[in-house]
């Protein structure tokens, strides 16, 4: 049966950022669909909690501020002794800080790479060591649109998520024959918090909905389904992809 090729039962799942939006989404859908999952985020939400236990599901927190190095490489080491394995990794976590280029703040550039692209590294690294042994493992990792063109005024987040494309090709090509799956999910225009501005913003808003070709913004169930093919048997063949999921912007 081919829906038993998006079956994840018994999988461990980390989810980064899993509290809150896009990674909020992808944690329930990923439990939903069978695994067990450990969320990384800097705050617990309790109400996340009960919903995975609900469906029967272990479920843990690790708190960790992933602007924070030492706390990053504390991650990994912490959920495969809680949860004896770590088969799904989901590198979400990200912000975004809004300033022109020309006066763009340093220590913002620092945050927001360290967040969003080294984190990221840091975490496929150390997941992916566990992987190469079990000879398995999918990896999702997050990049955005702005993977694939320039933006404005967010001149950090575009580089790292161009950064993170390249990560994942990279990891691809080494660990596809090895048995892991390392993608990319590249979200277009969704209703969460880190678009809040730009929605907020009549002008920007209505430049943004004349550009997608759907005629809206994205919502939060439009992504689990790219992300539970990805985390599943069904996307084994599957390698080194970045995979729009934006309402159409990128055909436009």
């Amino acid at each position: 049966m081919i829906l038993e090729r998006f079956c994840i039962d018994g999988q461990v799942a980390v989810v980064t950022g899993g509290t809150k939006g896009i990674g909020r989404a992808i944690a329930l859908a990923l439990a939903e669909a069978g695994a067990d999952i450990a969320v990384v985020s800097r705050r617990p939400d309790p109400g996340i909690e009960e919903e995975i236990t609900s469906l029967g599901r272990r479920y843990m927190h690790q708190p960790a501020d992933l602007t924070k190095r030492e706390k990053t490489k504390e991650v990994v080491p912490v959920v495969l002794e809680k949860m004896g394995d770590i088969n799904i990794l989901v590198n979400n976590a990200g912000i975004i800080r809004r300033s022109p280029a020309a006066e763009y703040p340093q220590e913002d550039w620092d945050a927001t790479l360290e967040i969003d692209l080294t984190a990221s590294f840091i975490l496929c690294q150390a997941a992916g060591q566990t992987m190469l042994k079990n000879g398995k493992g999918k990896i999702i990792n997050i990049s955005s649109v702005l993977a694939l063109q320039g933006g404005i005024n967010i001149v950090a987040y575009t580089a790292s998520k161009h950064g993170v494309a390249g990560l994942t090709k990279a990891l691809a090509n080494e660990w596809a024959s090895r048995g892991i799956n390392v993608n990319a999910i590249a979200p277009g225009y969704f209703i969460t918090e880190l678009t809040g501005a730009l929605r907020n913003d009549p002008e920007r808003s209505k430049t943004i909905l004349g550009r997608t070709p759907a005629g809206r913004w994205g919502d939060l169930s439009d992504i689990t389904g790219a992300a539970l093919f990805l985390a599943s048997p069904a996307s084994d063949f599957v390698h080194g992809v970045i995979l729009p999921v934006d309402g159409g912007w990128m055909a436009w």
